[in-house]
């Protein structure tokens, strides 16, 4: 049976979509000056998604990225971070380079709001909570 054809996007789901992209680009390049080294962006797994996948100093970072429209809903942004389906793209992404998986792991998240610096918090949940 072939694929049924594609719907239209609406434009607001275009907008989205890019001011994902542009929020990563901008959260890869602030990981970058604070020595970070990106190894993978958007990584698509069968059970999720990671924005970006970092390392520096020897440890591996899966980094989930939120952008809001006021710096004040950071932890309405926060609460909304889906853990078990980072953890479970972590753990599929781990398999597949198993030579990470001995490294030392952690979950973090950057908050992007405008006319603000990003907010980059350090191990901001624990993989087994």
């Amino acid at each position: 049976m072939p694929p049924s054809p594609s719907k239209p996007k609406s434009k607001a789901r275009i907008e989205a979509y890019l001011g994902g992209h542009r929020g990563e680009a901008l959260a890869a390049w602030f990981l970058r000056l604070k020595l970070y080294r990106i190894v993978q962006r958007r990584c698509k797994t069968p059970v999720g998604e990671i924005d970006l996948i970092a390392e520096r100093f020897g440890t591996t970072v899966f980094i989930e990225v939120k952008a809001r429209s006021v710096a004040a809903r950071e932890m309405e942004a926060l609460e909304a971070v889906n853990r078990s389906r980072i953890t479970r793209a972590a753990q599929y992404w781990l398999a597949h380079h198993p030579a990470k998986a001995g490294t030392n792991l952690r979950f973090d998240v950057i908050f992007l709001a405008p006319g603000r610096w990003p907010r980059h918090v350090i191990n901001a949940f624990d993989a087994s909570s």
